[in-house]
């Protein structure tokens, strides 16, 4: 049902019940987020837009978050929670063995040493992308568990880039990747 798109107005006014329904033939890239600590419900908000955008599997929020239904998540998300499969988990780290035993390469969106350039990386799907929080990325913890970390190279003197927007380049570019290997 790639078919079924719906405005913002009617995507902030459709019920649950009628997306839940219709969730299963929405045709979903083999990828998820996983949202490590982000507190913003702006931020949350967005990252079930982007998960929409994206045709994410489903979205984790980790740790003790905020979750919809929230006003301020509904606004950010212009309605798009109600349409991508979400699970809450208290800790990053059990998301991310779950999701390892179910065969997901993890890749964190985080600049540490070892980081990779976003277009020099390789993915492989299934894929989980880790997004950190705000103020203090992704946990050292969490990092542990990711197979790679990329990054987005920064050119001017701020070192890194809003949450949301460096997970969007690096999603859209793994998205792209596989895209061009399945032709």
């Amino acid at each position: 049902m790639s078919a079924l798109k719906l405005n913002s107005h009617q995507l902030r006014s459709s019920r649950v019940g009628e997306s839940s329904k219709l969730q299963k033939k929405i045709n979903r890239n083999s990828l998820v987020l996983v949202l490590d600590n982000v507190l913003d419900t702006y931020n949350i908000g967005s990252f079930f837009r982007l998960a929409d955008a994206i045709g994410a599997q489903k979205i984790y929020l980790c740790g003790p978050v905020v979750t919809p239904p929230n006003i301020k998540i509904h606004r950010a998300s212009i309605g798009t929670w109600k349409w991508v499969p979400w699970e809450q988990f208290q800790n990053t780290d059990d998301c991310l063995k779950q999701l390892k035993s179910e065969g997901y390469q993890i890749i964190a969106c985080e600049q540490t040493k070892n980081s990779v350039d976003y277009l020099k990386a390789k993915y492989k799907f299934p894929l989980a992308i880790v997004a950190g929080s705000e103020s203090f990325g992704v946990g050292e913890s969490t990092l542990k568990l990711c197979d790679q970390a990329v990054e987005i190279p920064m050119y001017g003197i701020n070192k890194s880039l809003n949450v949301l927007v460096a997970t969007s380049v690096i999603v859209f570019d793994a998205i792209s990747k596989l895209k061009s290997t399945n032709k």
